[in-house]
């Protein structure tokens, strides 16, 4: 309960005996996927800035003038390693969500003609296409991934297109399998039909310009490409400054106009907001500026170089652990891999048992479950380890039966009953059958991601609900 004001000392011991509970933001690759430079010079320069910068609020940049000039020389900066053309503009977001969420609306709003405005993404886009089609009323067109390349079906695109479409996605990578889509085709039909293609750079947007700035061959995917429209690119991933830091950039000014929210009709002041935040913290920018600047472009191409190091010497031990493959050709620094006659979820308690926190993804239509790891400067120390347990991993799963197990199957129909009664699946009836079939008795998800993965979607996003909604359960 809410109790009279305590020593700061006393305070501050409490939340780091709450904060020791939590997975590191440092170390080796894991399901915390945090980006962490190693440096503890560019952790003092974000925390120095963001302290000077504790109570300035970016909604009001003519009484904060600075702020408005720091977010100017980031999108600079971003739009430079982007290739941006002249006259190309962009805002300052929290985060990759938001910067989806923006593109999305300023391309519904910008053709406001439209009853019924299409988006056309595949599956392999991230979730928050989906997001944003449900926040903004946009009616999704999901298209297929080629089951080999895990890259978007350009001609499945291109069948989608449709009078009412306003936005085309790309990845540039995709999150759940690291490949880049074919961009170059995909904005090409965009441009013959007069619809806005957007790339989703969010997770490798501030890597790959160094990768190819080292010799790397990086797909063409930026502002180079004809028909990119605009962009997204987080900083608080690759670029290392504190989380909350995006950018979304448009090749012009006027396709970013139809973005901003104005109102002047009403008792308060007149309302500008290019975001969809109004207030939002000036220490995120001025962290994310000062980051930027301590590193700069030899700092990132010496972070991306170790980052790549990391994720080939990966990819090449598990070619070679009998069992085991990555799916498509990473692009960069992300990697999914799959198990091949050893059982996926069996594989996956080994690993978890061997004390390897790592990210599962559930199986789509063609495309089987795999565990996702997103590869940083600091990891490449930790592979040889990684590859040790990974194939300890699959030659013990290998002896062992599937998961689920019966028994653990055994509630599934109670389950798809709570779906379709009135009050659904409730956290507290999830939670009672969880308990008599035995799951998270011991801590171990493995079981748990194994039943998921055998329910259809609907279901499935019914049971997560409920496990989220548990734990921050009514008051």
């Amino acid at each position: 309960m809410f109790a009279d004001g305590r020593p700061a000392a006393e305070v501050l011991t409490e939340l780091a005996r709450l904060h020791a509970g939590d997975e590191s933001g440092r170390g080796r690759p894991g399901v915390a996927n945090t980006f962490d430079s190693g440096s503890a010079s560019v952790e003092e320069v974000a925390v120095r800035a963001f302290e000077l910068y504790l109570h300035v609020n970016g909604l009001y940049p003519t009484a904060f003038p600075s702020v408005a000039t720091l977010e100017h020389q980031v999108v600079g900066i971003v739009g430079e390693l982007l290739h941006a053309p002249k006259g190309a503009a962009g805002s300052w977001t929290s985060g990759g969500t938001e910067s989806c969420l923006l593109a999305a609306k300023a391309a519904r709003d910008g053709r406001p003609e439209l009853a019924h405005p299409q988006i056309v993404f595949a599956r392999s886009a991230h979730a928050a296409w989906a997001k944003a089609a449900k926040y903004f009323g946009l009616d999704p067109v999901i298209v297929d991934i080629d089951p080999v390349a895990m890259t978007a079906d350009v001609a499945a695109i291109e069948r989608a297109i449709t009078d009412d479409t306003v936005l085309v996605v790309a990845s540039a990578p995709s999150y759940g399998h690291g490949v880049v889509d074919a961009i170059p085709e995909i904005a090409a039909i965009c441009a013959r039909r007069g619809v806005r293609c957007h790339v989703d750079a969010c997770i490798g947007g501030w890597l790959l310009p160094f990768a190819e700035q080292l010799g790397h061959a990086v797909p063409a995917w930026d502002f180079r490409v004809p028909g990119v429209d605009s962009i997204s690119v987080d900083l608080h991933k690759y670029g290392y400054t504190p989380k909350g830091c995006s950018i979304v950039l448009y090749r012009t000014a006027a396709l970013r106009r139809s973005q901003y929210f104005v109102a002047a009709d009403w008792t308060g002041y007149p309302v500008v907001n290019p975001t969809m935040q109004s207030s939002k913290s000036g220490g995120l920018i001025a962290a994310a500026w000062a980051v930027l600047r301590h590193i700069g472009a030899d700092g990132y191409r010496e972070l991306v170089g170790r980052t790549l190091a990391a994720t080939r010497e990966l990819v090449d031990g598990i070619a070679a652990v009998p069992g085991l493959r990555v799916l498509g050709v990473p692009a960069g620094s992300l990697v999914a891999l799959t198990t091949d006659g050893v059982d996926f979820f069996a594989f996956l308690d080994e690993l978890e048992r061997l004390g390897w926190a790592v990210q599962p993804q559930l199986s789509q239509a063609g495309v089987p479950p795999t565990i996702h790891l997103t590869m940083t400067a600091t990891h490449g120390p930790h592979v040889p380890d990684l590859l040790g347990a990974l194939r300890d991993a699959v030659r013990a799963a290998g002896a062992r039966d599937a998961l689920p197990t019966p028994e653990q199957l055994g509630f599934v129909d109670e389950l798809a009953a709570l779906a379709r009664s009135e009050g659904g699946v409730t956290a507290d009836a999830l939670a009672e059958l969880m308990a008599r079939a035995g799951l998270l008795t011991d801590g171990r998800l493995a079981p748990v991601h194994a039943l998921l993965d055998g329910l259809p979607s609907t279901l499935r996003e019914a049971v997560l609900l409920a496990f989220f909604e548990g734990l921050n359960p009514p008051l």
